[in-house]
C-alpha cells in the first residue's frame, strides 16, 4: 500500500509541474500575439508617416520653383 501512495505523490507532482509549465507557455504566447499587434500598428503607423513625408517634399519642392 505505501508503494501506490508514493506513486500517486509522485504523479501528482509530475501533473502540477506539467500545469505550470503549460500555464507559462500561454503566457509567453499571448504576450508574443499582443506584441506583434503592437509592430503591426507601428508599422503602419511609419508607412502613413513616410507617404505624410513624401507628399510634403514634393509640395515643397513645387513652391520653390
Amino acid at each position: 500500500m505505501a508503494r501506490k501512495n508514493k506513486l500517486t505523490s509522485a504523479a501528482a507532482k509530475v501533473g502540477a509541474v506539467v500545469g505550470r509549465a503549460e500555464g507559462t507557455a500561454r503566457k509567453i504566447a499571448k504576450a508574443g500575439a499582443v506584441a506583434r499587434k503592437e509592430l503591426d500598428a507601428i508599422t503602419k503607423q511609419v508607412e502613413d508617416l513616410k507617404k505624410q513625408l513624401q507628399k510634403t517634399t514634393k509640395r515643397l519642392k513645387n513652391a520653390l520653383r
